[in-house]
């Protein structure tokens, strides 16, 4: 790949890994449009790096004091940290556990043009719903065992391309009541196993490969950690103003123009 494919490639992951609007239906467009070739498995594994490192870095005290809080749940020691971050480990079982077993069946069945369009556009309108309908009351410290696993069985969802894991995860987390912030953060930190997962599985399979140029591969990684961790910060800024609604239409626009693309 060139720096452009490279740095534009890298951005479109870094910004939609945590937006929900779907990181997949991004990677199509600039391959549809452009007629790049597919950007490979090991620029996969380093624009996931760089997403991981973004959300270890900007939660880094959240995730310190949830850990510290684990470690002492074993002792006895029950904290509002060690509940989030068991409900964290229970949220992430459904979707570690499906996706292992069906991942050769979503790679061979699922990864069409078709499929992105059709559940970007209908998942935009569950998380508009979901917005406008939603109590908005629950904070992250208020929520219960059951709702944690609802959202993590939502997840499951975001295995079907377009779906958008962070859109799907909001979604629910509204549909159950959560504040927005404390739907966004929620997915936020869920999100962490779960790349770190998919990560680690790319990187088995990357280990088996041929030699690897490390240059492109640093250079995705940097531009990927820099764009998501700006995405974050605005997200969780302005996510009480403007809602998900400009998320939502936007989603629909880009289902549209999919589907122009058959």
């Amino acid at each position: 790949m060139d720096r452009l494919q490279i740095i534009l490639l890298a951005l479109i992951q870094g910004f939609t890994e945590f937006l929900p609007i779907s990181s997949s239906g991004h990677l199509i467009l600039p391959a549809q449009i452009l007629g790049w070739p597919d950007q490979g498995l090991a620029f996969d594994v380093a624009v996931h790096v760089g997403s991981l490192v973004a959300v270890l870095s900007y939660f880094r005290k959240d995730m310190y004091a949830i850990t510290l809080a684990l470690f002492g749940s074993f002792r006895g020691a029950k904290t509002t940290d060690s509940r989030l971050g068991w409900y964290i480990i229970f949220a992430t079982i459904p979707t570690g556990f499906i996706g292992f077993m069906a991942n050769d069946f979503i790679e061979q069945n699922l990864r069409s043009v078709l499929v992105v369009a059709i559940a970007t556009i209908f998942f935009g309108v569950l998380l508009g719903l979901s917005d406008k309908w939603g109590g908005q009351k629950i904070t992250t410290d208020q929520m219960t065992c059951k709702q944690a696993l609802l959202i993590g069985f939502a997840q499951v969802l975001a295995l079907i391309p377009g779906t958008s894991r962070s859109g799907i995860t909001i979604t629910m987390a509204l549909a159950l009541g959560l504040e927005r912030q404390a739907a966004a953060r929620f997915s936020f930190l869920l999100s962490i196993p779960i790349i770190a997962g998919s990560g680690g599985y790319k990187t088995l399979e990357l280990a088996q490969a041929a030699s690897v140029d490390w240059q492109p591969l640093l250079l995705g990684a940097g531009v990927s950690f820099i764009s998501a961790f700006i995405c974050i910060h605005l997200f969780l800024s302005w996510i009480n103003r403007i809602g998900m609604w400009p998320f939502v239409i936007y989603r629909i626009l880009l289902g549209c123009v999919l589907l122009a693309f058959i």
